[in-house]
């Protein structure tokens, strides 16, 4: 029988709540089909062949939830950057100093200064 390792994700500060609960749902889900596969070891009623099957089938639930957990986490991962993206093109633009003719000339407003 496979072992199956508990999954703890973490998400990024700028993932919203929603993403979160989320996550939180989806990992209950591991842990209880987990529990079931753990179960499926101790159950008299089954035949080999039935648990094996119960097994894969188990197995394959819970990486499918894992699949779902990574997609979010990498959603959430992406908006967040896209945010920073824009925040520096942001913070750029506005400590971009702008000619105003005095220290900085414009084409119409330059000194030419000859010594």
């Amino acid at each position: 029988m496979s072992t199956i390792s508990s999954v703890s994700s973490t998400t990024t500060s700028a993932s919203s709540s929603g993403n979160t609960s989320q996550i939180a749902s989806l990992n209950k889900q591991i842990q209880s089909l987990t529990k079931e596969l753990k179960d499926l070891s101790s159950d008299d009623t089954l035949t080999d062949e039935q648990k094996s099957e119960q097994e894969q089938l188990l197995e394959s639930q819970i990486q499918m939830i894992e699949a779902q957990i990574a997609q979010i986490e990498q959603q959430a991962a992406e908006k967040a950057q896209q945010q920073q993206e824009q925040q520096q093109k942001q913070e750029t633009a506005s400590t971009t100093a702008k000619a105003d003719g005095i220290n900085r000339p414009t084409d119409t407003n330059k000194i030419n200064v000859y010594v």
